[in-house]
């Protein structure tokens, strides 16, 4: 989350470096255990989000970030934003468990494009070449990978669309969550959006009728530490000292760790046509990630 536009990076060094890298490998990590966790995917993600509050609480406290006195329009926002949060996370969960994990991670992360283009849209301007190509690269690249999907089981294709949905979704927590950060911290910002998602989480698993009580806390424990707090952490403190070309880079590596693990545990084997379109939508979130728009913390 951060302000920093595409001209310079500003005042990084190795540690700052590794917190970038290390944030992405962490969330690239996320899939791994929702496919491993006991309960249902969408009940794994309750779990991530609510083993993860009380360490926000703890860390907005100890960087004098306010958790009460917020004012009405701005906490409404927020809220709001954190169930559009957790309904990205739900389709996104539901998407991992039917798709490959790089077309998971890949497409998890089109909220960024989607995110350039609404900018666009309320500043009424046509997009500039790079930005024209990023949309290409995406659009294509996307094609092929369903394409690809449809080719193998009409399911991997559900899969897919629903992780293309949570990206979707993402873009709306994305612009209701900038309102609070201009009066709260990351930490307050990311306690009041995910208490606001717990609710949605616990009825979308109740209502597919998924096992919700972990009977091995491994996986789940795991999910929170790494995406909530591991990843998440790293990527606050990291993202303000880089530019929006440079952390575009640095997350091509979630889904190269996605593909590495798909491979490792679940046997997951990329075509040469796979891995251009993953080239060509990893391409396309580069460029828009340098036409200098804001970064998140996915």
């Amino acid at each position: 989350m951060t302000n920093a536009t595409a001209g310079a990076d500003r005042g990084w060094n190795a540690w700052h470096f590794a917190a970038l890298l290390g944030g992405n490998v962490a969330l690239a990590l996320g899939p791994l255990w929702v496919r491993l966790a006991d309960t249902g995917p969408v009940s794994a993600g309750f779990w991530r989000l609510a083993l993860a509050i009380p360490f926000f609480a703890l860390l907005a406290r100890a960087n004098a970030q306010r958790l009460g006195g917020v004012p009405r329009g701005v906490l409404l926002a927020v809220m709001a934003g954190g169930i559009f949060f957790a309904l990205d996370l739900s389709s996104w969960h539901l998407g991992i468990e039917l798709t490959r994990l790089g077309n998971a991670t890949l497409f998890g992360n089109s909220g960024s494009i989607l995110i350039v283009a609404w900018g666009l849209f309320v500043l009424r301007r046509a997009p500039r070449a790079n930005e024209w190509l990023a949309f290409a690269a995406a659009i294509v690249g996307s094609a092929i990978l369903l394409g690809r999907s449809l080719e193998i089981d009409h399911t991997t294709l559900v899969g897919d669309l629903l992780c293309l949905l949570a990206g979707f979704l993402y873009t709306f927590y994305i612009l209701l969550a900038q309102k609070g950060r201009e009066t709260l911290g990351s930490w307050s910002l990311l306690f009041w959006s995910s208490l606001a998602g717990l609710p949605v989480m616990v009825g979308v698993a109740l209502a597919l009728g998924e096992p919700f009580w972990p009977t091995d806390w491994t996986p789940v424990v795991a999910l929170s530490i790494t995406s909530q707090l591991i990843g998440q952490g790293l990527l606050v403190f990291a993202l303000r000292h880089f530019s929006p070309l440079v952390v575009g880079l640095a997350l091509l590596t979630q889904p190269v760790v996605s593909v590495a693990v798909g491979w490792v545990w679940f046997d997951e084997v990329l075509s040469p046509l796979d891995a251009i379109g993953m080239a060509l939508v990893a391409a396309g979130l580069v460029l828009v990630r340098g036409s200098g728009k804001p970064s998140t913390a996915a």
